[in-house]
């Protein structure tokens, strides 16, 4: 009769201390997030002043750490003309070069993988008409570093007209140097890279990335020749030849005359599916259990100096290291990291030391063409290290 009062005061006293140490984690975090917040102050003000002072209308940043998105941001427009309309986190933006990187440098190495040829095979092994002008001596890993010697892009001063005539001008192409001797970072290595991978799978790009990249990744709202459904969440980029602006159509003029599908430009993603997308390469990366289509050893290859013997300029298959593009680096992120760009103003850079990534999403070429984020990528990269307590490299 006496164990009742004293069973029920055990009770309210056990429901105190329980509800004492939610408290005090529910201080813990908030406190945590806080801090996160104050650090993050100087990202905010960067973000905020690349809007104002018109280097892009609009930005969306994620940036990642230690498996967690734990900073992300919306600013500005995501379109200015020829209506106002504000940027969303959901915004779909067109990717440009980060294409190379993020679709057609793995579509390759999955190629790989299954022993369909081997990096140092010339490229006209597969392409026999590649060999034209004196290109018998590239090789693929030329084309996946950017040693090729080719010039950096196709040339708009012909009116050429879809795939074929692009595959005609990239297999005659000239080179301009040596392949090994020098650094020059160009769109053909990577529109021959992605006719390789059509000749490979006997699949188009599109299809091959949609089938083998994105849907094992679940990025649902990634891929080439974004549907209409989409459009009303497209970051428009810049008005065309025509005066019309575009919106769903790829803003790279020679990916556009191909169709909308290149091995270089095309590409079309959110922040959402670019924060998976880099997680699940950093985790696979790091031997965590990964949905990335690609195996462990083949990203550590991939994310590691190939450049030839003796160059300086630091190249991965597909990944910049350190070259006059790794402004996204910023001042603390180690040489060991490595990222991309894009030229709509797009940029991922992922240092899997401290296993942080920085992702900038914007739209810099609307709608006029004249904005710039390179400093911002920069910037930004080195402020969110130093909110992270990296250590300056």
């Amino acid at each position: 009769m006496h164990a009742f009062p004293a069973t029920r005061h055990l009770r309210r006293r056990h429901a105190l201390l329980l509800a004492t140490a939610a408290t005090l984690g529910a201080c813990t975090r908030t406190s945590h997030g806080q801090r996160m917040t104050r650090n993050m102050a100087e990202v905010d003000h960067l973000l905020e002043q690349a809007v104002s002072t018109h280097a892009t209308p609009g930005v969306v940043c994620a940036i990642g750490h230690a498996g967690k998105v734990v900073y992300r941001s919306v600013h500005g427009q995501r379109s200015v003309a020829p209506t106002h309309e504000a940027m969303t986190w959901d915004t779909v933006f067109d990717m440009a070069s980060l294409t190379k990187a993020v679709i057609t440098a793995p579509s390759m190495m999955q190629l790989w993988e299954q022993g369909r040829f081997n990096l140092d095979d010339p490229v006209y092994r597969y392409l026999p008409q590649f060999a034209a002008q004196g290109k018998s001596g590239i090789t693929i890993r030329h084309l996946l570093t950017h040693y090729s010697g080719l010039r950096p892009d196709l040339g708009l001063q012909d009116k050429w007209q879809g795939r074929d005539a692009a595959f005609r001008l990239a297999m005659n192409t000239v080179p301009d140097h040596p392949p090994g001797s020098g650094f020059v970072y160009s769109d053909i290595n990577f529109i021959t890279l992605g006719f390789l991978v059509e000749k490979l799978s006997g699949m188009t790009l599109d299809a091959y990335a949609s089938r083998y990249i994105l849907t094992p990744l679940n990025m649902r709202m990634s891929g080439f020749l974004p549907p209409e459904t989409w459009r009303a969440h497209i970051a428009p980029t810049q008005f065309d030849e025509n005066g019309q602006m575009l919106r769903g159509q790829v803003h790279d003029p020679s990916a556009r005359r191909m169709g909308g599908v290149a091995g270089h430009a095309g590409l079309f993603s959110t922040a959402d599916d670019m924060c998976v997308y880099a997680q699940a390469l950093l985790d696979r990366r790091a031997g965590r259990p990964s949905l990335f289509p690609l195996q462990t050893s083949t990203l550590m290859m991939m994310t590691t100096p190939q450049q030839p013997q003796g160059r300086t300029d630091l190249r991965g298959l597909g990944w910049d290291i350190s070259t006059p593009y790794s402004s996204p680096r910023g001042e603390r992120f180690p040489v060991g990291s490595f990222g991309h760009t894009g030229f709509t103003g797009t940029s991922l850079w992922l240092d899997p030391d401290s296993d942080t990534y920085v992702l900038i999403l914007a739209n810099r070429v609307h709608p006029d063409g004249h904005g710039n984020v390179i400093k911002l990528r920069h910037d930004v990269a080195t402020a969110a290290a130093a909110a992270l307590s990296i250590p300056r490299s």
